[in-house]
């Protein structure tokens, strides 16, 4: 079994952006805690930003998530302070499950911050003034492809580039693949199995 299965290395991130203005966007905002009472998280994407999306009546405010133009979208553009309040995995799995595949920002929450680096998503950090060019650009032209390059600490769009910050230790997980958790167990299986062969409280069970 050993090598069969492989983690994936996250080295970079292309696809279109979305912006979502705002500081201290909490995670109560990005997945509304009446839509977690499933124990999966199957059919998450239904419900990101779904109060900042639509109306009580379920009238749509004009959301970004919304706008044509950025359909399809798989690189989320935010402020300040993104993922803050509760530690919910909820929030980064539903925004996985929309498409989303990487985060540019100004600052993160650290408990979100971990649990984007657990689904293999890049969540990092860029200057201020770089994170408003990047918004202002992506709003300007949504069509356009966006790179993030954690092996050279870049993230490119047209007409400009600016460097980016992760934790060295998020960045190596990203890197080498050991962000995946169950994909790094199963490719250790021989190793864990021939450990536990070896101890005499596993033996006879």
């Amino acid at each position: 079994m050993s090598g069969e299965v492989t983690a994936e290395r996250v080295s970079a991130r292309r696809g279109r952006g979305v912006v979502v203005r705002g500081n201290d966007i909490d995670t109560d905002q990005i997945i509304p805690a009446r839509y977690m009472t499933s124990i999966r998280f199957a059919g998450l994407e239904e419900f990101v930003f779904r109060d900042s999306r639509f109306t009580s009546d379920g009238v749509p405010k004009g959301h970004p998530f919304d706008d044509r133009r950025f359909r399809g979208a798989e690189i989320l553009v935010v402020n300040q302070n993104f993922g803050c309040g509760s530690s919910r995995e909820h929030a980064p799995q539903a925004l996985a499950r929309w498409g989303i595949r990487a985060i540019v920002g100004e600052s993160f929450a650290e408990i979100f911050f971990g649990n984007c680096t657990a689904l293999g998503i890049p969540a990092v950090t860029a200057a201020r003034a770089d994170v408003a060019k990047l918004m202002d650009a992506v709003e300007l032209d949504p069509a356009q492809e966006l790179a993030i390059d954690l092996a050279a600490r870049t993230v490119i769009w047209r007409g400009g580039s600016a460097p980016i910050r992760m934790p060295d230790g998020a960045r190596g997980q990203l890197l080498d693949g050991s962000w995946d958790a169950m994909r790094t167990l199963l490719e250790a299986r021989d190793q864990v199995l021939a450990k536990a062969a070896g101890l005499p409280y596993v033996k006879g069970f």
